[in-house]
C-alpha cells in the first residue's frame, strides 16, 4: 500500500541555509517539483519576505552556495518568481527521492526549515529513504504518515459527501461573493437537511485546511 510522508528538514541539511541566516523570515514554496532532468528539479520558485525587498532577497538567494544558477521569471512588490538550477548536494537529495521511487507533492521552506510531501510505494521504501538521513547525519523530522488507502478523491481527507457537498456549492455559486444560492438550496440539490449541508461544509473546509496548509 502506497503511503504519503511529510516531514521537515533543517535548511542546513538541504538548500538555501544562507539565505535564511541572511534574511530569517523569507518564506519559499516551490511552484514546481521536477522536470525530465536532475539538473532541473525543484526549478520555480515563489520567494517572499516582509523586511526585505525584492532586490535583497534576490541578491541574497543568488549569492546562496546551493544555487548555481538564478533566473529572474517575475518580481512584484513583495513576492517574486525564481527558476533556479541547483548545486550538487540538492540534487543529490532529490537523486535519493527518485531512486527510493518517491514522488514529491509539495514543498515550501519557512522559519529555518523545509516542509516536504513524498508518496512513496509502501513504507519499507519510505524507511529506506529516511535511512539516507541518517547515514549522512542529516536531521529529519518526521510529521505524519499515512496509508493511501482512498482513491486519490480522498487526497485531502474528504469523504465522498463532503466531496460531493463542496463541489455542488461551487457550481452553484455558494462561494461567490455575493453568494447565487444557499443552504437550503444545496439541501434540496442534494436532498439532505439543511443542518447536513452546514456539517459537511465546516468538516470538508477544516479537512482542507488541515492537509493543505498545515502539517500538523
Amino acid at each position: 500500500m502506497g503511503v504519503v510522508a511529510e516531514f521537515s528538514i533543517p535548511v542546513e541539511s538541504f538548500a538555501l541555509a544562507e539565505t535564511f541566516d541572511r534574511v530569517p523570515d523569507v518564506h519559499v514554496e516551490v511552484d514546481r517539483l521536477a522536470t525530465h532532468s536532475r539538473e532541473w528539479v525543484l526549478p520555480f520558485l515563489w520567494v517572499s519576505s516582509e523586511s526585505e525587498s525584492t532586490e535583497v532577497v534576490r541578491e541574497t538567494v543568488a549569492d546562496d552556495s546551493t544555487v548555481d544558477e538564478l533566473t529572474v521569471v517575475g518580481e512584484w512588490a513583495s513576492i517574486a518568481l525564481y527558476n533556479v538550477h541547483w548545486s550538487e548536494s540538492v540534487q543529490q537529495l532529490v537523486d535519493e527521492i527518485t531512486d527510493q521511487h518517491g514522488v514529491a507533492l509539495s514543498a515550501r521552506a519557512h522559519d529555518g526549515k523545509w516542509s516536504l510531501r513524498l508518496r512513496f510505494v509502501d513504507r519499507s521504501i519510505f524507511e529506506d529513504f529516511r535511512t539516507y538521513f541518517d547515514d549522512h547525519d542529516l536531521r529529519f523530522e518526521l510529521v505524519r504518515i499515512r496509508e493511501m488507502q482512498e482513491p486519490k478523491q480522498r487526497e485531502y481527507g474528504l469523504t465522498t459527501p463532503q466531496r460531493e457537498t463542496l463541489v455542488t456549492a461551487f457550481e452553484m455559486g455558494y462561494f461567490t461573493v455575493p453568494r447565487k444560492t444557499n443552504i437550503t438550496d444545496l439541501a434540496d440539490e442534494l436532498g439532505v437537511s439543511p443542518n447536513a449541508v452546514s456539517q459537511r461544509l465546516r468538516r470538508a473546509n477544516a479537512s482542507l485546511v488541515q492537509n493543505t496548509l498545515l502539517l500538523d
